[in-house]
This record gives C-alpha cells, structure tokens and sequence, in this order.
C-alpha cells in the first residue's frame, strides 16, 4: 500500500472520493491540486496538511496563498505549480484526477520523477498513449487505472498467464439517452443529459456519457493500457452498470468483475495494490439484483463511440484531435450554445480539417489540440 500520494484534481468528484479513501487509509497527502475552487481547496488543505497545494486558476493565487497565510503549506499557481505538485519527492504515487488533456503534462512530469500513477485521466493517454507508455517504461514506474472499466479489466487479468487474453468486453450504462433516436436527441436539455441513471461524476464526464464519447475514449485507453488493437475490443451496453467489464481468454471462458457503482472501489484497489482491504462500498445483494442484461451500442445514433475508434485507427495526431474538439463542443453544450448531436458534428469537422501525422511528440499533441478547439470555437466566436 502507498503511504504518501499526490493528489492532481483534489476538488473534482473523483478528487474528493479519492480523499474519502485516504481518510479511511490514514494515507499521508503531499500535495493537492485544483482548478479555481479556493474555498474547497483550502478546507481539504487544513484536514491533509500538505506540504504544497496549486490552485491552476493564476488569477486565484493571491486569494488561494492569503488563505492559506497562517501555515506552513506552500501556494502555488498555474500550470508550472501544478507540475512543482506533481514532481514532489516525497509522494510515492500521483493520483491525477484532472479533467482533460490538462492532465497529460502532470502525468509525464511525475513520471519523470519516478512516481507511479494512478490514473483517473483518460485523456493522457487518449491523447499521448505512446508518449507516456514510453515515459513509464523508461522510468521503470507503474501505471495503475482508475476508471472504473479498465481497473476491472486490470483486476480480471491478475494472474492471468501471459498471452492468454482473447478480448475485452468494456461494459457502458448507455447514459440517459438509451433507446433515444437521433430525431429525440435533437431536443434533449442539458438538464437532462447532466442526469446520469448510476454514476455521479463531474459535468464533463456525464455529458461524455450521455453522448458514449466517454465509451469511444476508454476503447482507446483500453488499447494503451492491454497493448490490444480495436479488434480485440467489444464494447457492450449493461444497464445496471454491476459488471464493470469482462475478459475472455483464449479457451472462451469469461471473467468479470462487478461491485457497486461506488468509483471508491477502484480508487481504493489503485492505492492499495496488490492488496485488498476493506471498504465503505456497500456489498451486491443478488437477490435484490434479479437480473442484468446486455445490448449493442447504437453506434449510428451515438456517433461519439464510432468516431474514437475510427480516430483511434488512424493513430498519430487523430485521437488528440477528437479530444480536443469534443472538449470544446462540450463546453458549448453545457453553455447551451450548441445542441448534443453538433458535439459528433464539430468532432468530425476537426478530423476532417487537420492533417493527420504519425510519429508524434509532446507539442505536436497540444498543437492538435488547439487547432481542434479553434475548428470548433470559430462557428460560435
């Protein structure tokens, strides 16, 4: 079990359920970070008593250190305080629960710094798989995923003989839009995309769900992290949201990993691997359950999914792309400027617009990422 964590994005919904587990693990924080929330950064600063705390928003940092004046915590501010956080050398394990390709720069700095990574950041490796796998191989570090999907992947394939996996079965709740068509969407609010039916998760996320773009980017994360291709991925629609995911071996038989929809599950198991220890999550009662069921996603009317994978098959600078763009539809969505079926719209509009390239580095990802939010901010400016 890590006994001193970083924690990147300590005042999202993953952030603090992540604070829930080290309350209960009496785990040492060495340093928390957030975007803007002063007031809620600083109450979780005096409970950990880290040694350093960044507040991203430059324009909160005089706000953030006076409120901090009466400790003996560091303040910093900005993107440079967050990688200061993220290269502390006393954490043993980054926790990054950053939104978006904001996250992708800490991780590689902790990784630079020998830390393993529990990762609750997609988009690291949506946008820089091939980068950071790099990175962690050449620091000799592990990379422990914390999205629920994958960290049951992870658990099925403890002990698993090498080569014995056949596919991947990512499950997906199908969000609050299942069974819509493409004429109902056109009229959903963001009220009712922000209600998702099993999860509690931050604004981003649960418009990434309603829309299965947040499916489209854990199939890519799932090839980074297994080293599998498309093929060897199914995506399955699973209501309950019980099983988290499932892997099947090369003699057919299926292995799964279900729990509550409690995300403190694969926190805790990020933290404490190779152990389990006891958690707050409420147990399955399957008699209360009765049954789960299972369906195709309607890739057709949930065009999200289909444009990861097809991003994801071109490779090079494609997935930086539909990130990008989709992070920026989302934005106008959620500002209501835009309805839910131009979020796939304006994603392949930047995939169609910026040329692709392989063999890419750091820069090349966040040039991408900008031309792709310029293609979309530019029908709204």
């Amino acid at each position: 079990m890590y006994r001193n964590i970083t924690l990147l994005g300590s005042t999202g919904s993953i952030g603090r359920q992540t604070l829930d587990v080290v309350r209960r693990l009496k785990i040492n924080v060495t340093a928390l970070t957030a975007n803007r929330s002063v007031k809620l950064l600083e109450e979780q600063a005096r409970e950990f008593n880290p040694r350093a705390v960044c507040i991203a928003d430059e324009n909160k940092y005089l706000e953030m250190k006076n409120s901090l004046a009466d400790t003996d915590i560091k303040v910093f501010g900005g993107d440079d305080g967050i990688l200061e956080c993220a290269r502390l050398s006393e954490s043993e394990l980054a926790v990054n629960a950053i939104v978006g390709i904001a996250g992708l720069r800490p991780t590689l700095e902790a990784i630079s710094a020998k830390k393993d990574i529990a990762l609750a950041n997609k988009e690291t490796l949506v946008t820089g798989g091939e980068i950071v796998k790099n990175a962690v191989i050449e620091n000799g570090v592990k990379l422990l995923p914390v999205d629920s999907e994958h960290s049951a992947v992870f658990q099925c394939l403890q002990g698993a003989p090498r080569g014995s996996l056949k596919k991947i079965i990512l499950t997906a709740s199908g969000g609050p839009f299942f069974g819509k068509t493409r004429d109902e969407l056109e009229r959903v609010t963001v009220k009712e995309a922000l209600n998702h039916p099993n999860w509690s998760m931050g604004a981003k996320i649960t418009i990434d769900s309603a829309t299965m773009m947040n499916k489209g980017l854990e199939v890519i994360e799932a090839c980074h992290l297994f080293n599998v291709g498309l093929d060897d991925i199914e995506v399955v629609v699973h209501r309950e949201s019980i099983i988290h995911s499932m892997v099947e071996f090369n003699d057919n038989a299926v292995v799964a990993q279900l729990g509550s929809a409690d995300m403190r599950i694969p926190i805790q198991y990020a933290i404490t691997y190779p152990e389990r220890v006891e958690s707050p999550c409420l147990p399955l009662d399957f008699a209360e359950l009765g049954s789960l069921t299972f369906t195709k996603p309607d890739r057709e009317v949930f065009e999200c999914l289909a444009l990861c994978e097809r991003a994801f098959g071109q490779g090079g600078l494609m997935p930086a792309v539909a990130n990008g763009s989709n992070e920026a539809a989302v934005e106008l969505f959620l500002s209501g400027k835009i309805g839910i079926l131009d979020i796939p719209r304006l994603i392949k509009k930047a995939m169609i617009n910026i040329p692709n390239k392989q063999n890419i580095n750091i820069d090349d990802v966040y040039t991408a990422d900008s031309e792709a939010r310029k293609i979309v901010m530019s029908e709204y400016s």
